[in-house]
């Protein structure tokens, strides 16, 4: 059943609606959601506190179903990536995603439930937050010293909260700020495709973008900051955020061509063509280097991974995991060197022709993929009163703010306080956190301080299954498994304490979610629930 309300001159009315008989009364009940159709548009019907809401049903990430996540109260979480919607207004509330999603009107009449849908937004699953623009009367500047996550959403965060000042958002790149966990699963991706926000969202929200520009000093006292080019900026509040760059190799030979990192689209690129038909080995077993040892499969000749633990993942999903990853990879070919280490890159006119391994095995080689960590981009804070751990990551506290007043960090560069982990120090360098603490500094600048609640979320594909993890494992003494490794479908528990403290789950949408959202409320998941035979908890079936 579905009647189309409409104005005076039908399909100009920007107004126009399709409305649609979606459910009986009876049919939610409190706390439960339903995904339901209005003319084209794919919709979340939401029942909480006795009333009915209505948002778009795909996440404004990557599109996943709403309807298959985690109801929490009034918010939704994502069972992909742990995304967080608010169901009353369809705000963002968690990331990684960027937008919001647009409301629609419920009524109920005679014991059937009607859901409204503008025509305008109709395929238009996304919603852009209301954002103010510059104030030529405030004086006031802030400057963000990186172009990632973590500044892009400070400066819309500080928009969005009708923040007049000038922002000044500077990166050492050339490209504006731009989806970097798809570096390593799409790696031909062009350029554009990966871009986080356009020039004109910049012009019109008048955040000022400098690229191709890299600060060399910053005087706190004097609050300005140098630059490569010569130029001395002045600014009221400033938020560091220059992350972390790839560790090279120290060991002869690292220089020599086809010896590649990956750090932007271009260098994704390049890996990406220059291995088509060649002998590639690629160094390190954790994300970045399964991610591309996975990816090369079908088109290097041969894929061998050095890693210098006994398994892939060992300090991140742990053993158990590793074991997994590595069989699926050497199923399809992939060659494994285990503890060990690059000696030696060999080569002949500039170019790699094998690699000589610490154990003394040399494998012959076209090129050579260093996923060996990275180090911080801190250099330039050295000399300033700014406190840094022994690894040189800027220590800030829960509202991202340093030592020094009027100076925040923010992105995988912190060492931060994380909540879920009873406020240990921690640097993780995740996109969601990094977004995350963009939006914390923000606020704080505004003297409006939220502390930073956001548990860790990432996924990771391997030969197009993704793992997904959520929490803050490390240390973990115990793990519970579900289902089996064997069987690709299970869910691993981490436990610490005697209490969950991180999961991985592959193929268990939204087990992952669901514990994301228990760990993010505070509520304790302890060992004899993490063990239980129970598993209606997790949204799972018996398995």
């Amino acid at each position: 059943m579905s009647e189309k309300k409409s104005g005076l001159v039908a399909g100009l009315d920007p107004e126009e609606e399709v409305t649609d008989v979606v459910c009986g009364e009876s049919d939610l009940k409190d706390g439960e959601m339903m995904e339901v159709e209005v003319g084209e548009h794919n919709v979340l019907l939401v029942r909480c506190d006795g009333m009915y809401s209505a948002i778009s049903n795909q996440c404004t990430h990557y599109g996943a179903p709403l309807s298959k996540g985690v109801l929490s109260g009034h918010r939704v979480r994502c069972p992909w990536h742990g995304s967080c919607f608010n169901v009353k207004t369809g705000d963002l509330e968690e990331y990684p995603g960027t937008d919001c999603l647009p409301c629609h009107k419920v009524k109920v009449e005679n014991n059937k439930v009607y859901v409204s849908v503008k025509k305008r937004i109709q395929g238009q699953p996304k919603r852009l937050k209301w954002m103010g623009a510059r104030d030529l009367g405030v004086s006031h500047t802030v400057m963000l010293l990186g172009g990632g996550a973590a500044s892009l959403m400070c400066a819309e965060t500080l928009r969005q909260e009708n923040y007049g000042g000038r922002i000044i958002m500077v990166s050492r790149d050339e490209l504006l700020p731009y989806d970097k966990t798809r570096l390593s699963k799409v790696m031909n991706a062009e350029s554009e495709s990966l871009l986080m926000r356009r020039m004109d969202f910049f012009h019109k929200y008048d955040i000022e973008v400098w690229l191709k520009k890299e600060a060399l000093s910053i005087d706190t006292n004097k609050k300005t900051v140098t630059f490569d080019d010569g130029l001395i900026q002045c600014y009221d509040q400033i938020l560091i955020a220059t992350g972390c760059r790839a560790k090279g190799l120290d060991c002869p030979g690292a220089d020599l061509e086809n010896v590649l990192m990956l750090e932007t689209p271009e260098d994704a690129r390049c890996i990406h063509y220059t291995c088509m038909g060649c002998r590639t080995v690629v160094v390190g077993t954790s994300f970045i280097g399964m991610e591309v040892a996975a990816y090369m499969i079908d088109m290097a000749s041969s894929v061998t991974i050095i890693g210098s633990s006994e398994l892939p993942y060992q300090r991140t999903l742990g053993p158990e995991i590793g074991k997994v990853t590595m069989m699926m990879l050497e199923e399809r070919g992939v060659t494994f060197y285990m503890n060990d280490a690059v000696a030696e890159v060999q080569g002949e006119n500039r170019r790699i022709k094998a690699v000589k391994l610490k154990s003394g095995l040399k494998i012959e080689a076209d090129v050579l993929i260093v996923g060996i960590g990275v180090n911080p981009n801190s250099e330039f804070l050295k000399g300033t009163q700014i406190n840094m751990d022994s690894k040189n990551y800027v220590i800030v506290d829960e509202y991202m703010r340093t030592n020094i007043t009027d100076v925040y960090c923010a992105g995988d560069l912190t060492c931060f306080p994380l909540k879920m982990a009873k406020g240990q120090k921690v640097s993780i360098g995740h996109w969601q956190i990094a977004q995350a603490h963009g939006r914390i500094a923000a606020l704080s600048m505004l003297r409006r301080e939220v502390e930073l609640n956001s548990v860790p979320f990432y996924w990771t594909v391997l030969l197009g299954k993704t793992i997904r993890y959520t929490g803050y494992g490390e240390g973990y003494t115990e793990l519970v498994l579900k289902g089996k490794f064997e069987n690709m479908k299970f869910l691993a528990l981490y436990l610490k304490h005697g209490e969950v403290v991180a999961a991985a789950g592959l193929n268990v949408e939204p087990a992952v979610s669901v514990v994301a959202e228990r760990l993010a409320e505070g509520r304790v998941i302890t060992k004899a629930e993490a063990e239980s035979d129970d598993l209606s908890w997790l949204k799972l079936p018996p398995m």
